[in-house]
C-alpha cells in the first residue's frame, strides 16, 4: 500500500517550470500571461526603435557628409530635397523655410540681401530647438514603456508570489501538513511568477537605458547641426 501511495505523491509534485506553471493557481496563471503580454511589447519596442535609429544613424550622417561638402545653402537645399527623410533634413528644411519667410526670394535670387536682425537670428534659433525637441519627441515614442514595463513587472511578478504563496499556506492548513515536501512545491511554483518578471523587466530596462543614450546622443548632434546651419549662413553673409 505504501509504494503506490508514493507514486501517486510523486506524480502530484511538479518536477519542471512547466509543470510548475500548469499546476499554479489560476491568479498566478493570469500574473504570467500577463508577463508575457508586456514582454512582447517590450521586445517589439525594442526592435522597432533599433530599426529606427539604425535608419536615422545611416541616412542622418550620409547627409550630413554631403552638407559639409556643400559650397552653398542652394546646393545643401537641393541635397536635403534629394536625400530620404531624416531628422537632420527635416531641420534644415525648417531652417530654410523660416529664412525664406524672412527675406522673401533671398534663396532663389543671387542678387545680395540685407543680412537677418539680431532679434531675427534669434528666432532662427529658437525655431532650430524647437525642431531639435520635436524630433527628439519623434524619436523618443515609445521609450516610456520601457521604463514603465522595467519598473512595474517585478511587481506585478511578486504579486504572483504572494498570491500563490498565500494558496499554498491554504493548502497547508487545509490538508494538515506542515512537512517541507507539502511547503515546496506550493512555493516553487509562487516563486516562477518572480522569475519570469526578472526576465521581463532586465530586457527592459536595458533597451530603455541603451535608447536613452542614444536619444541623448542624437539630440546633440542635431543642436550641433542647427549651428553649423547658422554658421553656413554668416559665411555666407546671410546672418
Amino acid at each position: 500500500m505504501g509504494r503506490p501511495l508514493f507514486a501517486q505523491v510523486s506524480e502530484a509534485i511538479p518536477t519542471s517550470p512547466w509543470e510548475m506553471i500548469t499546476h499554479a493557481t489560476i491568479m498566478t496563471q493570469v500574473v504570467l500571461v500577463v508577463l508575457v503580454a508586456l514582454s512582447l511589447i517590450s521586445w517589439a519596442i525594442m526592435l522597432l526603435k533599433w530599426r529606427e535609429f539604425r535608419r536615422v544613424h545611416d541616412t542622418g550622417h550620409t547627409f550630413m557628409r554631403d552638407f559639409e561638402r556643400s559650397s552653398s545653402l542652394e546646393d545643401a537645399g537641393a541635397m536635403a530635397r534629394r536625400s530620404p527623410p531624416s531628422p537632420f533634413t527635416r531641420i534644415f528644411t525648417r531652417a530654410m523655410n523660416f529664412f525664406a519667410e524672412m527675406k522673401p526670394g533671398a534663396l532663389r535670387s543671387t542678387e545680395t540681401h540685407d543680412p537677418l536682425s539680431g532679434s531675427q537670428v534669434e528666432a532662427l534659433r529658437l525655431v532650430l530647438d524647437a525642431e531639435t525637441t520635436d524630433e527628439r519627441d519623434r524619436m523618443g515614442q515609445f521609450l516610456p514603456w520601457l521604463a514603465t514595463i522595467g519598473s512595474v513587472s517585478p511587481l506585478i511578478g511578486l504579486l504572483g508570489t504572494v498570491l500563490g504563496v498565500i494558496d499554498a499556506f491554504i493548502g497547508i492548513a487545509t490538508k494538515g501538513s506542515g512537512n517541507i515536501s507539502a511547503v515546496a512545491p506550493g512555493v516553487a511554483e509562487a516563486l516562477i511568477a518572480t522569475a519570469a518578471a526578472l526576465a521581463v523587466a532586465i530586457p527592459a530596462v536595458f533597451g530603455y537605458n541603451i535608447f536613452a543614450a542614444k536619444l541623448n546622443r542624437l539630440e546633440s548632434e542635431l543642436e550641433g547641426f542647427g549651428t553649423e546651419i547658422i554658421a553656413m549662413m554668416v559665411r555666407e553673409g546671410r546672418i
